[in-house]
């Protein structure tokens, strides 16, 4: 992989996912690779597996027949004692009931599934189905919270943005970040409102910048081997979209649709409709902070100005 300058945020797309088969990835840490692929899913979702004889598994995936087999494969002879869930979708959470069951092991995570912010009237939310309504963990955690085991602790840290109830999990001792969806290596992360919160997500990131992780797993794709300058990547990334949005206005723009086919006009049409919704979640943000001005709280139909 390219090493990308301090400012610049370059994609890096070589994953070989090997689904179904546990691969070391460092000492004591395993990826299996759900074969799930998708526009946003890439290859698959991952699930790790931490420890030795004693071990957690983070994101344990969808209810996939397959992957439940692989994973118990992978951990036959060992004791689980921990399934830790970094958020709600239906790719990364549904398959920890199935495991407890299996295992006995405590579900760990920031809490059930909910929203950013409330809807508003006549909206609904375009991930809904997306969302895993039905998990609830054993353990709720808290920005800091410990999770241990036999020779392995992971830290909580909390990263909301993508999903209201996000979470990345820090291996102590070794600067491995579990970073899920917050950060990934192939592509940026969906922020979609309602589940979603541009304001949040930001906040996150600068979070993250503050940290001396030296490697990322993500919960899609290979590894983000040089995350401080990959998330000052992405920092930049998301204040030049939101530049192009503030342009857009400016220029006359005053529909989310009319600044897509413009900002995304090299992107995929089956993917304006995600295009958008990241548009959205900027423009939220950018009322809120008073740049730009609209009837009404912001929404996929509205009408926007400039301040």
């Amino acid at each position: 992989m390219k090493t990308p300058a301090p400012e610049s945020l370059e994609f890096d797309l070589s994953f070989e996912p090997a689904h179904g088969t546990a691969v070391p990835v460092a000492r004591h840490v395993q990826r299996i690779t759900v074969n799930n692929p998708s526009p946003f899913t890439f290859h698959g979702t991952n699930s790790y597996i931490v420890g030795d004889r004693s071990v957690a598994v983070i994101d344990p995936g969808p209810d996939d027949d397959a992957h439940f087999e692989a994973l118990m494969a992978a951990l036959e002879g060992r004791e689980v004692t921990h399934i830790a869930v970094s958020h709600t979708h239906k790719d990364h959470s549904p398959l920890a009931g199935r495991l407890k069951a299996a295992t006995g092991a405590v579900i760990v995570a920031e809490g059930p599934h909910r929203a950013s912010r409330v809807l508003h009237d006549g909206e609904s939310n375009p991930f809904g189905e997306s969302s895993d309504t039905l998990f609830m963990p054993d353990i709720t955690l808290q920005h800091g919270d410990r999770v241990e085991g036999d020779g392995w602790t992971l830290e909580t840290v909390l990263t909301p943005g993508h999903t209201a109830n996000h979470v990345a999990f820090a291996l102590a001792d070794s600067g491995i970040l579990f970073s899920a969806d917050h950060v990934m290596a192939w592509a940026t992360s969906i922020v979609a409102p309602p589940d979603g919160s541009m304001s949040d997500y930001m906040a996150s990131l600068e979070q993250l910048l503050a940290r001396e992780d030296r490697i990322y797993f993500p919960g899609h794709g290979g590894p983000v081997k040089q995350p401080s300058a990959f998330l000052r990547g992405l920092r930049t990334h998301r204040r030049m979209r939101e530049r192009a949005i503030l342009e857009r206005i400016k220029a006359g723009d005053r529909k989310i649709a009319d600044m897509v086919k413009v900002i995304y006009a090299s992107t995929s049409p089956k993917l304006h409709g995600a295009a958008a919704l990241s548009v959205l979640a900027h423009i939220e943000d950018l009322v809120e902070k008073g740049a730009i001005t609209t009837d009404g709280p912001p929404r996929l139909d509205g009408d926007y100005h400039p301040a």
